[in-house]
């Protein structure tokens, strides 16, 4: 890696913060949001990964689509962000350190958090029966992971995330039974799966071998924020591997041979456009983050040319506390489902659910709307008492 000192990011010496990169944090906070309604109401509108194109109605399809957008672009975000905050410190070592050190504290405070105040926001379960290692988890294993890459030269980083991210689908056809040595490492790593640990059982739903490479590009791409790259130019490489990372994901799908399972035609041409764009999550397939990282780089890159500009601001503001609005809107929509189960019972067999997916995003909404300025406040908390260590982990 080159001397901080020609690469420390201007906007670090203001506010602090990019506002192009908290916005784009933010908007997928909202699709975020939105999966989880669906994931609250629609429960009984399963949706598998990758999803059964002839039987999710487009209105399922989109939002679930959007969604996918979610956990890349935070990965990624992630890894740029410890490297603008590494890049505080002028001498090489000094910065390596100070990154090293605050992904390993953050990344084993992600971890806990991921399997006590975000598992029980879940399942209201307590002593868990089951515990589900979700994208908290992944986030914090990829911190952990990284706390230990930064200290190799840039250029060897991002060619272990290139590898990572396109090659990990080689392993798909490899495969332990419980009870094998390798079963839980494997599990963790690469083969969703279920693991018991003291008569608890864990779903590790985001093995992690994948968002390791995302989480290291992120950090691999730190100097195009940096003063030695000027506005247009980081513009120009953005936009550069946005439109390489879509033509590569356009050519490999149409091809069928590599970083995904198969698309077929479908009876009519909306199935086709949707079993084209149908890719897999668990773990996130090459064509997965080609289309998720993508399409978020250019996100980066809009909002980027749109800095300073008044809609902007609410975006930003929700990525400015992106782990309190995480925490809170998880408690609030767990107890919206309990009190609407009190108020009418549950209607779709053990459940309750809706019916019309309007309400999908009227809730979302209305959500968004209501759960603003508690994020506001804290947002400006954090900003305010940089004294309180502790705020930074949130």
């Amino acid at each position: 890696m080159k001397n901080f000192s020609a690469s420390a990011p201007s906007a670090l010496a203001g506010a602090g913060r990019l506002q192009s990169i908290d916005a784009l944090r933010g908007l997928v906070m909202l699709f975020m949001l939105l999966d989880h309604v669906r994931e609250t109401f629609y429960l009984h509108l399963q949706v598998p990964d990758p999803m059964v194109v002839a039987d999710t109605p487009p209105g399922l399809f989109v939002p679930r689509m959007l969604a996918h957008l979610c956990a890349p672009v935070f990965v990624f975000l992630t890894g740029l962000s410890a490297y603008l905050y590494a890049s505080r410190h002028a001498d090489a070592g000094q910065a390596r350190a100070a990154a090293s050190g605050f992904l390993w504290r953050r990344g084993l405070f992600l971890v806990l958090l991921e399997v006590t105040v975000i598992n029980f926001a879940w399942t209201f379960q307590f002593p868990p029966a089951k515990v589900f290692l979700q994208v908290i988890w992944a986030i914090g294993l990829s911190m952990l992971a990284l706390s230990m890459l930064v200290w190799l030269p840039r250029r060897a980083l991002l060619v272990l995330g290139v590898v990572l991210v396109a090659g990990h689908n080689l392993l798909d056809g490899l495969h332990f039974p419980a009870g094998h040595l390798l079963h839980a490492p494997w599990a963790i790593l690469h083969d969703r799966g279920w693991l018991e640990l003291a008569g608890v059982q864990l779903r590790t739903s985001y093995p992690v071998l994948p968002w390791v490479g995302v989480i290291a590009l992120g950090y691999g791409i730190g100097p195009w924020f940096g003063q030695a790259c000027d506005a247009a130019r980081r513009r120009q490489l953005l936009l550069v591997a946005g439109v390489a990372s879509l033509l590569g994901f356009a050519l490999l799908r149409t091809l069928n041979v590599y970083g995904d399972a198969p698309w077929q035609a479908g009876a009519t041409t909306l199935h086709t456009v949707m079993a084209w764009f149908n890719v897999t999550k668990y773990p996130p397939s090459l064509l997965f983050l080609l289309l998720t990282l993508g399409v978020g780089l250019l996100l980066l890159r809009g909002f980027e040319a749109r800095a300073g500009a008044r809609w902007l601001a609410p975006l930003a503001t929700l990525g400015a506390a992106p782990m309190f609005f995480y925490v809170l809107h998880l408690y609030v929509l767990k107890c919206m489902y309990l009190a609407a189960v009190a108020a009418w019972g549950t209607n779709q067999g053990q459940l309750f659910g809706l019916d019309r997916l309007l309400w999908l995003w009227v809730i979302s909404a209305l959500l968004a709307v209501a759960l603003y300025p508690a994020v506001r406040w804290f947002a400006a908390l954090k900003q305010r008492r940089r004294d309180l260590t502790w705020l930074k982990y949130l």
